[in-house]
């Protein structure tokens, strides 16, 4: 079953012409797409505020901070 499904999209796509170039349009914008989210709305702010190589214990700081916080 799961061979006959594989050649069912592997004939498919073989066959296309004009669904090449869609799919490779389609694949260009979401790449552009998720690299724009990347670069403008997910900033690496551990990177900004740990100190350098001290990652894990600027994390760990954080979590009793809010831990403590919450009580």
């Amino acid at each position: 079953m799961i061979r006959n499904i594989i050649n069912f999209y592997r004939e498919g796509f073989a066959q296309m012409t004009i669904g090449k170039t869609l799919w490779a349009v389609i694949i260009v914008k979401l790449a552009v797409i998720f690299i724009v989210l990347r670069l403008f709305f997910m900033p690496d702010v551990l990177s900004e505020k740990a100190a350098d190589g001290d990652k894990a214990s600027y994390v760990s700081m954080q979590i009793t901070e809010r831990a403590a916080g919450d009580k």
